[in-house]
């Protein structure tokens, strides 16, 4: 499944902990390009309250085949109990883009 390709999005507390997730997602081959947006407004339902807090959005650019790897990764060093960990498929795209995409995706080696 190599060639099949997803957006992995998760969110974060600050701009510091999107750029220190990001860069260590990159180096570990899970992802060719994780870019940043933020600050965003996030409303959302946690322990019972209802939360309106400023966060910080990992768009993650990967290889289908290294999302449960991916996912591990991110749970671990987030500073979130419950990582939002969210894989959207890649309908298309431009072929020289993707196949840069899978490539820096593999293990080095």
């Amino acid at each position: 499944m190599s060639d099949n390709h997803v957006v992995v999005i998760t969110t974060t507390d600050s701009e510091d902990a999107a750029g220190t997730l990001a860069k260590a997602i990159v180096a570990a081959r899970l992802a060719a390009c994780v870019q940043i947006s933020g600050p965003i407004r996030s409303v959302y339902r946690w322990e019972g309250a209802v939360n309106d807090d400023r966060e910080w959005q990992l768009w993650i650019k990967t290889a289908y085949d290294r999302v449960d790897e991916l996912t591990e990764f991110v749970t671990a060093r987030h500073t979130y109990d419950v990582p939002e960990v969210l894989a959207l498929p890649v309908l298309g795209g431009n072929p020289d883009y993707l196949a840069w995409l899978t490539e820096e995706t593999r293990p080095a080696g």
